[in-house]
């Protein structure tokens, strides 16, 4: 095993070690911190009905579509606002302000705009989730060197051209950084947002084992969320290592 691919793996060891502390000290008839031991029968029990696969494919495509949602819009606003000065100081104050709004206090008015569906809670996570690529991008874009685009001019590239030969490799690396940032603030909201609203996926499964007093289904339930988190930010840093080695100059 690499270095890289060990690395997500001695993370978990406090975790691991944290579970075999509360398995021997623990109590499995306790109704608040059943013991890990008493977490599997519970997920097989979620297995066998056939309830926890397509909960799982339910976050995982509110996951993806929220989070492509969140890099192209916060991509492409981030680089429109910071090229235009006046609009950037103009609506700075307007974006700070949307940024420090808890995303748990605009569900319900997504709920009561866009319905308890799918497209509710991809905007909700597209919404969330945008700032950190639209803010890392701006700040991106404002401190382009003029430079590079003086060379496009010199050079006489098109519009298209200029954007996508100069300005977007220019700005990857601040695109990536939103998007590092971004992913797992994903997960959460997307998991908040199935909480909240129960609509599908794991987070609704979580909802649903709380309010029926079932501990062990609540636990392993956040155990599968966590491994999701784990998988998706392991997989972006993977794309986002990927990128920045041909990004970098030989």
């Amino acid at each position: 095993m690499s270095r890289r691919a060990a690395s997500p793996v001695r993370g978990l060891l406090p975790l691991a070690v944290l579970l075999v502390v509360w398995e021997v000290a623990g109590d499995a008839t306790s109704p608040f911190f059943p013991t890990p031991a008493t977490w599997a029968p519970a997920l097989a029990a979620l297995w066998s009905t056939g309830v926890l696969a397509p909960a799982i494919a339910e976050t995982l495509r509110t996951l993806l579509l929220g989070f492509a949602v969140a890099v192209a819009l916060g991509a492409v606003l981030g680089a429109v606002i910071g090229a235009i000065g006046a609009a950037d100081r103009a609506l700075n104050p307007s974006l700070e302000f949307a940024r420090a709004i808890p995303p748990a206090a605009m569900v319900p008015i997504a709920t009561l705009l866009l319905g308890f569906d799918e497209t509710m809670k991809v905007t909700m996570v597209g919404l969330a989730a945008g700032w950190p690529v639209l803010l890392s991008t701006r700040t991106g874009m404002r401190t382009l060197h003029h430079t590079l685009l003086d060379t496009a001019r010199t050079l006489r590239l098109g519009h298209a051209d200029r954007v996508s030969k100069v300005v977007a490799p220019a700005l990857l690396p601040s695109v990536l950084l939103g998007v590092r940032v971004a992913a797992p603030i994903a997960v959460a909201i997307t998991l908040l947002v199935e909480i909240l609203t129960q609509v599908g996926g794991v987070g609704a499964l979580i909802a649903q084992a709380q309010r029926t007093f079932q501990p062990a289904r609540v636990y392993v339930l956040i155990l599968v969320a966590g491994v999701i988190s784990l998988c998706v930010n392991t997989a972006v840093g993977a794309l986002e290592s990927r990128l920045s080695r041909h990004h970098t100059p030989a």
